[in-house]
């Protein structure tokens, strides 16, 4: 709670003009924007120009930041929203190379093993290509960002209910995709 109250006196301070305490959550919530800028986007790239672009918006759009969510919300509803007008400019949907790699396999592991994670991953990113990308939105941000249903309807702008349907799709469609994994 306490990150949130400073969060809520930083953005009032930085809509007033304050661009040190616009810094501060610059510095706070840039690095989690670009991990779901490149989770959503897949390259580096694309994701930087999304989560910066995404900034300047809400360094513009701070004086109409009431409050009603926290900082984090709205700067996730912005990214995501950035992200998925990206997404849906350049069909077919882009590789998604931001898909965590495994962790360095432990010293024990064979190097059976070591290739088969690889290919697991490499498999999980082809099938994530064939999510609309409202769906892997809604994936990316339960899954990888650990974000409540509400949160996820909040930054996506639909319905609590909308979220649980396009999870619940997207999760069917993982699996039967990723059926030789399992």
């Amino acid at each position: 709670m306490a990150v949130e109250a400073d969060d809520a006196l930083l953005a009032v301070r930085a809509a007033e003009g304050d661009e040190a305490a616009f810094e501060v959550l610059v510095r706070r919530h840039g690095p989690p924007l670009l991990r779901l800028a490149g989770h959503l986007l897949g390259g580096s790239a694309d994701a930087e120009d999304a989560v910066q672009d995404a900034l300047v918006s809400a360094w513009r759009r701070l004086p109409e930041f009431r409050g009603d969510s926290s900082f984090r919300s709205w700067m996730y509803r912005i990214v995501t929203n950035r992200c998925l007008n990206l997404l849906r400019s350049r069909r077919p949907v882009a590789q998604l190379e931001a898909v965590p790699e495994p962790a360095a396999p432990a010293a024990q592991a064979s190097p059976e093993r070591t290739v088969e994670n690889l290919v697991a991953v490499r498999a999980l990113r082809e099938a994530l290509t064939g999510l609309s990308p409202e769906q892997r939105a809604c994936w990316v941000l339960r899954e990888f960002h650990g974000l409540s249903y509400d949160e996820i309807a909040e930054a996506v702008g639909i319905t609590r209910q909308a979220v649980r349907g396009r999870l619940f799709r997207a999760r069917r469609y993982l699996m039967e995709a990723m059926e030789a994994w399992r």
